[in-house]
This record gives C-alpha cells, sequence and structure tokens, in this order.
C-alpha cells in the first residue's frame, strides 16, 4: 500500500497516519525524520541538507527528493509507505510523480482529511503537549489547572505557534501552497475525501472503508 496523507493543520492527519501506518504495516514517512536521519548518519545528502538546515534555510526539493529516493531503494519501503508532510506544494507533487514513475512505483491512494476552519482554529486552540513526551492532550478535558501530562507527569503548555493569528496565517499558507495538490492527485483518481469530524476511531474506520 503506497499511500500520501493531506489535510490542513489541525485536522488530525498525524494521528490517523500513525493508526494506517500501524494497520498495514507500513512505514510513516515524515521528511523531516529522513532529513535528521541523513544529517546524523553523515550521509552526502545529509551534510548537503545540514548547510540550509544551520543556516535557516528551506533544504531544496532536488535533496529532499535524492533521500527519498535512496530511501525507497531499501527492503524496508518493499511493502509500501505512508507520506506525512510531503508533498507540501504542486511542483513537489510532480516531481514526486516523476521519481516514483522512475522506481516504477505506483501511488494507491491519497486521503485527503478534511474539516472546516473555524473547527480547525478551535481544536488548535484547545490543544495542550507535553514538554518532555510531546504527546497531544485537549485543554477542555482537564477539571482544574493542574496541567500535567498523564504518561510522564511532565507540564503542559501550548505550542508558540498555536495562537490564533498564527493558525490562521498557517491555514492561508496552506491554501496557497497545498490545496492544489488535492486538485493534481484528483485528477489522478487517486483522492479519498474524508470527513475529519468525530472520534479518532470514526475518523480511522472512515479511512479504512476507503482503502
Amino acid at each position: 500500500m503506497r499511500l500520501i496523507i493531506l489535510g490542513a493543520p489541525g485536522v488530525g492527519k498525524g494521528t490517523q497516519a500513525k493508526k494506517i501506518a500501524s494497520k498495514f504495516k507500513i512505514p510513516h514517512i515524515s521528511t523531516g525524520d529522513i532529513l535528521r536521519a541523513e544529517i546524523d548518519k553523515g550521509s552526502e545528502m545529509g551534510r548537503k541538507a545540514a548547510e540550509f538546515v544551520h543556516s535557516g534555510k528551506l533544504v531544496p526539493d532536488e535533496i529532499i527528493l535524492g533521500m527519498i529516493k535512496d530511501e525507497f531503494k531499501t527492503e524496508k519501503f518493499k511493502d509500501g509507505f505512508l507520506m506525512d508532510g510531503f508533498p507540501r506544494t504542486l511542483e513537489q507533487a510532480v516531481k514526486f510523480s516523476e521519481l516514483l514513475e522512475e522506481l516504477d512505483m505506483n501511488l494507491d491512494r491519497v486521503i485527503n482529511i478534511t474539516v472546516d476552519e473555524g473547527e480547525i482554529v478551535k481544536r488548535i486552540n484547545n490543544r495542550l503537549i507535553c514538554d518532555k513526551c510531546k504527546k497531544v492532550f485537549k485543554l477542555n478535558d482537564f477539571k482544574d489547572d493542574n496541567l500535567t501530562c498523564n504518561f510522564c507527569g511532565s507540564k503542559l503548555s501550548k505550542r508558540k505557534d498555536d495562537s490564533e493569528a498564527v493558525i490562521k496565517n498557517r491555514l492561508e499558507v496552506y491554501k496557497l501552497q497545498t490545496e492544489p495538490l488535492v486538485d493534481f492527485y484528483t485528477k489522478k483518481g487517486l483522492v479519498e475525501n474524508i470527513d475529519g469530524i468525530g472520534s479518532e476511531n470514526e475518523i480511522f474506520e472512515r479511512i479504512l472503508a476507503r482503502l
């Protein structure tokens, strides 16, 4: 099973990606994870990427795609993959399609989780993250001011980029850069639009019904 998961910030994409990857026993691929691993290994691609990362610049698509290409040639990816966070732009989607063609691979589905913008803002405003283990909680699940992690006991706090102004800006960026990917993959007959309202398990069952 070869999949891409799309969705605006706050739709629960990361949670569903982990559940899907576990269900189908396929790697859950975050380009951020690949970048960090290559930099840590000190590979040629990693050294090139590090120059951009350490100077605060975006890593060029060619380097990202080169890393993905190297990863896809390993045994780990013989049974498929789930791409999360890549591609982000139409240009990346085109280049990724060319790479898959070069590797004689086909995408099976593109899962697009949809949630109303007002609901997304409400969700992210209600989000708390553990300072240590990074697990995510909902503010309204706590009856008092004892905002500590149920798993490790560390303090919970809001991310700096979870303010309403930042959220709305991120949604605008998503509309401009990433929404065109939905049209791109719809024309290829790959998109499954999934209603992102409901419990984690309800949304997961909707996704499974389309796969």
